[in-house]
């Protein structure tokens, strides 16, 4: 007996191309693309060329000087560093050495905890700042200089005011710069941390020739 044809079953697929619609479209707004927006930093106004350069009068103590070469090597106070992850602790020992402070460096250390207080004396030395409201630190990279190594220097130096404000007011770093600016509780701690310590740190136009 001949079998009769039967029709072949088919999986309905009309609605697949709406269903792929709505895949691409929850991903494209749920998706974060990674967005380099490079070194974040505010640059001072492009100097007068008919004006002459301000004189500096800081101490020379008071400025902690990081030069970097065309083949990456660090000179950190005229001598060679060879890791650069060494610069955030011999800034923060710059920072607050308090060898010679004035009035106002004065009240400064006697508003820091004990902690603080302590490890500025284990590390003072003549030749570093008089104290937070004179040191500056100093940054000159070649135009040789990886970018590299000019993020990890900035880092670092940055890390280094990071530790000294949250340590200030109790926080590590971290949770330093977690602080919402907009909570006037947050705001305030933010503001002790910082008082009469200001992230000076000066960056010098690069070498025109690759030393």
């Amino acid at each position: 007996m001949a079998r009769k044809n039967r029709p072949t079953a088919e999986i309905p697929n009309g609605s697949m191309a709406d269903i792929a619609f709505l895949l691409l479209i929850f991903f494209l707004v749920t998706t974060t693309i990674a967005n380099d927006k490079g070194i974040a930093m505010l640059l001072p106004p492009k100097p007068d060329p008919n004006q002459p350069p301000p004189e500096v009068t800081k101490n020379d103590r008071n400025i902690f000087k990081i030069l970097a070469n065309s083949q990456d090597k660090l000179l950190v106070e005229d001598e060679p560093l060879t890791d650069v992850f060494e610069l955030r602790e011999m800034v923060k020992s710059f920072i607050l050495n308090f060898g010679s402070p004035g009035e106002e460096g004065v009240a400064i250390y006697n508003s820091l905890p004990s902690s603080m207080k302590a490890y500025s004396s284990q590390v003072r030395r003549s030749d570093y700042s008089d104290d937070p409201t004179e040191a500056v630190v100093s940054f000159k990279a070649d135009r040789g200089t990886s970018y590299e190594l000019y993020v990890q220097v900035l880092d670092q130096v940055n890390a280094a005011y990071n530790d000294v404000y949250g340590e200030r007011v109790g926080l590590s770093a971290a949770e330093f710069l977690q602080l919402d600016r907009d909570d006037p509780v947050q705001d305030r701690k933010y503001q002790t941390a910082r008082d009469g310590i200001p992230r000076a740190i000066s960056i010098a136009e690069p070498n025109k020739i690759a030393n």
